[in-house]
């Protein structure tokens, strides 16, 4: 009678772990093996916890997300597995940043991948008054898939990768010292707390989301379903377009709307591209025909500069500066009067012509002045005959455009 219960109750509990492994399971499973974490995973109570609040109270919050990011989803998940990366670090992007790409954090970490400053000059992202490419989808994208692959290299584990992303390599190595393990279970461990709260409970965010979204009952329309599994012909690609160009002219040129331009392009600060020799823009693969056929280039008639305002400046000392009215600039920054301050910063609109008229100001220097209007030293040096880098207050500079 005994064996015939050990009989039972063994047939019993292989019947339950086939369940588990069921299509069910099998899904959230091999989530969790992309990312080298243990299936036993799925039983941790905080875990559990997260992923049941985000399915039930936090539903449309979740779809929410989804509905924002609509623009970039297709576009990452091709670009990640593209480069051979687990599709479940989609999710960091929307755990990061809620798919908002003008995210900012007190930190100042910006954009879909909430990088810092100093990491995304180190992945090539410009930062300057004109642009911020951490807001850019493809650009930020194409850093933040570059640093996970670094921090596998490192690491060795692709858990370990995404905790590093969240709390830093130094930390994460500090904490599988102290642990004496990279386990993810034991980094985790609520009572020893070898990483942060914000750490711990990140991976377990990362895995919720993705595992979320593994669960039919989870989506109401079609749309929301489907919304990972876009095909190809919505994804965005890279154009190169004129320096100081609108947002708004390339778009009517290719039969694009304004506010749809912007939404694919928050990089830029002032909706209009660098006033340099070109830039790069996102639009959608289905207007690229569109976009080789009709795109002009060159055929505004005006370019911008941002000039912030320093003490003792005047508004008519910087439009004689810039050869424009003051009253062009009031009206181009929507100001009510001629009254500015230090550190405002005015978009300044300069009708394009061969060159600029600039008189040397107190503090300049040749180098200032060059990367003020983005031309290279030795062609204002060659344009102006000159055969040093010294120039004095009051000098009279031609700045080639």
């Amino acid at each position: 009678m005994r064996q015939l219960l050990f009989v039972w109750f063994m047939l019993c509990g292989l019947a339950y772990g086939s369940l588990y492994v069921q299509p069910l399971y099998r899904d959230d499973i091999a989530v969790l093996q992309s990312l080298d974490i243990n299936p036993s995973f799925l039983r941790d109570p905080l875990f559990i916890q997260l992923k049941n609040g985000l399915a039930t109270t936090k539903k449309m919050h979740y779809l929410q997300m989804l509905e924002r990011g609509a623009l970039y989803i297709p576009t990452l998940r091709k670009m990640i597995h593209d480069n051979n990366i687990p599709q479940v670090f989609l999710y960091m992007a929307m755990a990061e940043s809620n798919f908002k790409t003008n995210a900012y954090s007190r930190a100042k970490a910006s954009g879909l991948w909430q990088f810092m400053p100093k990491t995304a000059k180190i992945y090539g992202l410009k930062i300057d008054e004109y642009i911020d490419e951490r807001r850019d989808p493809v650009r930020s994208t194409e850093a933040a898939i570059a640093y996970l692959k670094k921090l596998h290299k490192l690491f060795g584990k692709w858990y370990l990768a995404a905790l590093a992303y969240n709390s830093g390599e130094g930390r994460v190595l500090r904490a599988i010292k102290r642990a004496g393990s990279d386990e993810l279970q034991v980094l985790l461990d609520e009572k020893k707390r070898y990483l942060p709260k914000e750490s711990r409970n990140y991976i377990r965010k990362i895995v919720s989301l993705a595992l979320i979204a593994n669960d039919p009952d989870m989506f109401t329309t079609k749309s929301h379903t489907h919304m990972f599994n876009r095909g190809e012909g919505k994804t965005l690609v890279r154009v190169k377009v004129s320096g100081g160009e609108t947002l708004e002219h390339i778009a009517s040129q290719i039969g694009m709307s304004v506010s749809d331009m912007k939404k694919l392009n928050p990089q830029f600060n002032y909706g209009f591209t660098p006033p340099q020799k070109g830039a790069y823009i996102n639009i959608p693969y289905e207007k690229l025909a569109y976009f080789k056929q009709f795109y002009k280039p060159g055929k505004q008639n005006k370019m911008f500069f941002v000039h912030t305002v320093k003490k003792g400046d005047t508004l008519g000392a910087i439009a004689r500066k810039y050869g424009i009215s003051y009253k062009m600039i009031q009206r181009f920054n929507k100001m009510r009067n001629a009254v500015i301050y230090p550190k405002q910063t005015l978009v300044i609109p300069v009708p394009r012509r061969e060159s600029i008229h600039y008189r040397v100001k107190k503090g300049d220097s040749i180098y200032k002045i060059a990367r003020l209007f983005n031309v290279k030293v030795e062609r204002i040096k060659e344009r102006n005959g000159l055969k040093s880098n010294v120039i004095h207050v009051g000098d009279k500079l031609v700045i080639p455009n």
